[in-house]
């Protein structure tokens, strides 16, 4: 039977990992979001352009799907870190677990061994937290592009 001081410590090995990943996907989104930016203000676009609502959505939408992308990363670390401690017999119930566990959805129908429960709230509390930084990276790119956008 495993220790909590293990599954505590185990499971803080994962979560920065994770925050890092997502971390670098954010600090990469703001350096190619200023660099749009400053080319923009090189090429003088005039307020009230009807390409501008484009803009917005493009920049919004991409921003999102690559937010998507790190978080699909960090699902993806946690089912391999479950592999690797044995928890389950394939890489799709790991997969699967991690993603419902992650959203802090848990439906139930797939569950850690008990030996290795305590796991299962650290991996919710990590998605919850990544979801309010991407929620917060979100929100600000949103009004900057708004602003910048004249909009």
């Amino acid at each position: 039977m495993n220790s909590i001081i293990t599954q505590i410590f185990l499971g803080s090995l994962v979560i920065p990992i994770t925050i890092l990943v997502q971390v670098w996907f954010i600090r990469t989104a703001i350096m190619r979001l200023k660099a749009m930016s400053h080319k923009k203000m090189n090429n003088q676009d005039t307020p009230s352009n009807p390409t501008n609502t484009f803009k917005v959505v493009f920049v919004l939408s991409v921003s999102t799907l690559w937010l998507l992308a790190a978080l699909s990363i960090a699902i993806w670390i946690w089912a391999g870190f479950f592999q690797l401690l044995g928890c389950f017999e394939s890489l799709e119930e790991s997969l699967y677990f991690s993603m419902v566990s992650f959203t802090t959805l848990g439906f139930g129908d797939v569950t850690l061994p008990s030996d290795w429960r305590i796991l299962s709230g650290m991996i919710a509390a990590n998605g919850l937290v990544l979801f309010g930084l991407n929620t917060a990276f979100l929100i600000e790119v949103l009004h900057r592009t708004l602003v910048r956008e004249h909009i």
